[in-house]
């Protein structure tokens, strides 16, 4: 396993000011008021511990992180100030925050804080050389503190100032959520107990053509869900109806298929299915075999003898990576098959027999809505870095971090 620094390898931070890169970009809703309010603190609370962590240690804590997509303009509805009470509520402590990210202002607000206060800087993406990895912004983001730590697997996939510039220019370590998170990682790809499985769903192959093609070369067994089965289907000649399937993509569907046979990979694909003529809850619908599409039907789930054979198969892993559901999963009752199967993973689990990761945002809705996330192993809230850790690419922001 990679070894990265992490905060016990940061020696003497008494009154040392210590800049966290945090992920505190949450999903935020307006009341009839018109007052903005956060839907889900996961992240929130995620970076709580480290920030609470280095404070006992004496630490003058500053926070900084990105909101939306203000592409390098000043848009004050993508203002951090609306996150400082949430952020002051999570760590019950007062939260002073500065409309900057750099210069004389965070300086000076530093100098007169009260001590047991933590700083929350202003979006990131307000400049341009946050995205751009500009190393005069990441000089000047670094140079209102002594130690660097990030907390943001989420965004560190981007070589970005504050999740890989800065880190060359302070001494620099992993937070405990990252730890962890790198930890179960390495556990579920890195140097996994075998059998291993992977659970690959969502809408399209196209868009997880990188992660089909790595995870074929890495894990026993493929499940391939959603959408995508779909494509898988029809390029073994098998009619999708009115199924969403990119057809364009058969030849493509067929070259995983012959890899994954020369690499010893079974990959799952449905054995029935569950059809309907329209896309909405509480659809007429009926469960078929592969043979039995009508033009007009979509496949919109998989159906329960597939469930029941896949779950019989998870019994001999050890070791599972989910990513997407296996069917339309928001409305029912075409999630049945992604609560079966999350409820067999998720008992696994519980019984010790199996570690089990998951990560995406559908597929942590998806878990949440099953009522087994709290059984899995670990789950990440990170949607573009986890998919890029399962097509096997270095993250910048974490390679930077190594030992």
């Amino acid at each position: 396993m990679t070894d990265y620094k992490n905060i016990d390898d940061l020696r003497a931070l008494e009154g040392k000011r210590v800049l966290i890169r945090a992920d505190l970009n949450v999903p935020m809703r307006t009341d009839a008021d018109g007052k903005a309010f956060v839907t889900d603190d996961t992240r929130i609370k995620s970076v709580a511990p480290t920030i609470l962590h280095l404070m006992d240690r004496g630490a003058v804590v500053i926070v900084m992180s990105h909101f939306g997509r203000p592409k390098g303009q000043v848009v004050p509805e993508m203002s951090l100030e609306q996150l400082a009470q949430p952020l002051a509520d999570a760590l019950k402590k007062a939260v002073v925050f500065v409309n900057d990210c750099t210069g004389e202002i965070v300086t000076e607000t530093l100098d007169v804080m009260e001590k047991d206060a933590v700083l929350l800087l202003e979006n990131l993406r307000f400049h341009p050389g946050e995205e751009s990895n500009d190393p005069d912004f990441a000089a000047a983001l670094a140079h209102n503190a002594d130690v660097y730590v990030n907390e943001a697997f989420s965004c560190s996939h981007r070589a970005h100032a504050s999740t890989e510039g800065i880190a060359h220019l302070l001494p620099s370590a992993a937070g405990l959520s990252l730890e962890k998170e790198l930890t179960a990682l390495e556990k579920a790809l890195g140097n996994p107990q075998r059998p291993l499985c992977a659970v690959v769903g969502g809408a399209k192959v196209s868009s997880k053509l990188d992660v089909l093609t790595n995870l074929v070369e890495k894990v026993d067994h493929l499940i391939i869900g959603g959408g995508m089965a779909n494509t898988f289907l029809a390029a073994q000649g098998i009619d999708v109806g009115s199924s969403l399937c990119e057809h364009d993509l058969a030849d493509t569907a067929r070259a995983i298929l012959a890899k994954a046979e020369a690499q010893n990979c079974v990959i799952h694909l449905p054995s029935d299915l569950v059809v309907a003529k329209e896309f909405k809850a509480g659809a007429d619908n009926r469960t078929i075999s592969l043979d039995d599409v009508a033009s007009d039907e979509m496949i919109l789930d998989v159906g329960p003898s597939t469930v029941a054979g896949l779950a019989q198969m998870l019994n001999s892993c050890k070791t599972l990576i989910w990513n997407g559901p296996m069917g339309a999963f928001e409305i029912a009752p075409f999630d049945a098959a992604t609560v079966a199967l999350a409820k067999a993973a998720g008992s696994l689990t519980e019984q010790g027999s199996m570690v089990s990761v998951a990560g995406g945002g559908d597929t942590v809705a998806a878990l949440n809505h099953a009522g087994v996330a709290n059984q899995f192993s670990h789950i990440s809230t990170a949607g573009g870095a986890f998919l890029e850790w399962m097509e096997g690419k270095e993250l910048p922001g974490v390679k930077v971090l190594e030992k």
